[in-house]
């Protein structure tokens, strides 16, 4: 049996929300999780307090097929050619952060958010990519085992629910570990709640999100 991997091309989707005013604006880039769409990663990004200084730029997967919930939904990648997926998924975010600063002016601020799966595409497009970012927001997900230096992330903010049962403590804790091994104090917010954000959450990813405004 012989396999074959063939180029082509294929669209992703990305949803954009502009601030007031002339700009520039700092941008906030959104990653969904598993079986998610760019919608319900946008409407994450609204509820955190002040984001609505930022652009908004939730990023869609490539990957689309319907969820459990009978709805389109999206996912990053599975375990199959996995170091392939990575980089046509790094090559894709960097396209559409891209464009999103060419047309709009961003001052050269860049946070990336991540939910779950969206977690480990978000730290990514920030030790693979080829956009320098200010900072990454991890919640519900953890730090993927890809080579890079995490000090690229420059600030991270890490979150989880008490309850989650997908992200557990022990492994927050060894993420807050790697990256206080590169200099880096991240900010960590442990809530009341499981796998999803609360709005515990939403207030303390606000105050993050102002140090960097």
């Amino acid at each position: 049996m012989n396999e074959y991997h063939i180029d082509t091309t294929v669209s992703g989707r990305s949803l954009v929300e502009l601030p007031d005013g002339g700009g520039p604006f700092p941008l906030l880039a959104g990653f969904h999780g598993y079986g998610q769409s760019a919608e319900d990663e946008l409407a994450m990004l609204r509820q955190i307090p002040g984001s609505e200084r930022w652009v908004r730029l939730s990023i869609e997967a490539l990957h689309p097929f319907i969820n459990a919930k009978g709805q389109p939904g999206a996912s990053w990648m599975t375990r199959r050619d996995r170091e392939r997926r990575i980089a046509e998924n790094v090559r894709y975010v960097d396209a559409v952060i891209g464009r999103v600063t060419a047309e709009v002016p961003s001052g050269g601020r860049l946070v990336l958010h991540g939910f779950s799966q969206g977690a480990g595409m978000a730290c990514r497009a920030a030790l693979l990519g080829r956009h320098p970012v200010s900072a990454v927001m991890l919640l519900g997900g953890d730090i993927p085992p890809e080579p890079g230096d995490l000090a690229r992330f420059r600030a991270a903010h890490l979150a989880r629910g008490e309850n989650d049962q997908l992200y557990r403590k022990k492994q927050l804790d060894l993420d807050v570990l790697r990256l206080q091994e590169v200099g880096l104090e991240p900010a960590v917010c442990e809530y009341a709640g499981g796998h999803g954000p609360t709005g515990e959450y939403f207030a303390d990813a606000g105050r993050f999100l102002e140090l960097l405004f």
